[in-house]
């Protein structure tokens, strides 16, 4: 039985929100040709940065909430309303490349660039967008609130080896599956984006509801 808060709640979560398996063809666009210890450096780059970046959410996103003044009902709504647009997006996707964009693929990047391409669209936004940037924040203030803050980082720590192995392994992982089990593969992930979209609206709409009854 999965618990509210915990850690098979955040992981999951951030597993459908974290689109590494839309990455993969950006990236294997990215490393074509490269030599294998050069593309491993580039795997080590994208995950880190994307743990960087999911870490930096967690501890200043709600800070950053508070020094703008916005509420975490209104940022709920909005990152819902974000998670549907994503969901959807994946959910009507023809191809894997219709989710994963073509500013990599459809360019050619000096080597020199190749580490600011890693980071610049492959982590961000590919990996960690502004949908998991919006979860993490989410899921922060619940953590604080239930005290369950280590759960919530050891699942972003999950999430980066995750995202490491499927860059690790991206050319296999596309061999294997196909193009029609990579489809298949981002609409469930879309699917799941969307629903967790919709409960973030839900619940953004029923606290501003409650706070509204009673004042």
């Amino acid at each position: 039985m999965m618990f509210e808060n915990s850690y098979q709640h955040y992981l999951l979560g951030l597993i459908a929100v974290a689109n590494n398996i839309s990455a993969l063809a950006p990236f294997i666009a990215l490393t074509s040709g490269l030599d294998k210890i050069t593309i491993r450096r580039l795997v080590v780059v994208s995950s880190f940065s994307a743990f960087v970046i999911m870490v930096i959410s967690m501890f200043f996103g709600t800070l950053l909430l508070e020094f703008f003044g916005i509420s975490i009902s209104a940022f709920q709504i909005a990152g819902g309303v974000l998670l549907c647009g994503t969901g959807t997006s994946m959910l009507n996707a023809k191809s894997s490349n219709d989710v994963s964009g073509k500013q990599i693929k459809d360019s050619n990047i000096e080597y020199s660039r190749y580490v600011s391409a890693a980071i610049v669209p492959i982590a961000l936004p590919l990996t960690a967008g502004a949908g998991t940037i919006s979860t993490i924040t989410l899921f922060t203030e619940m953590a604080r609130r239930s005290h369950t803050m280590p759960e919530l980082f050891v699942a972003i720590l999950t999430i980066t080896v995750i995202v490491f192995i499927c860059f690790y392994f991206a050319n296999n992982l596309v061999k294997v599956l196909g193009d029609i089990g990579m489809s298949v593969l981002i609409k469930v992930m879309g699917l799941f984006t969307l629903a967790i979209g919709v409960q973030f609206i839900i619940t953004g709409v029923s606290t501003i509801y409650k706070g509204l009854i009673a004042s």
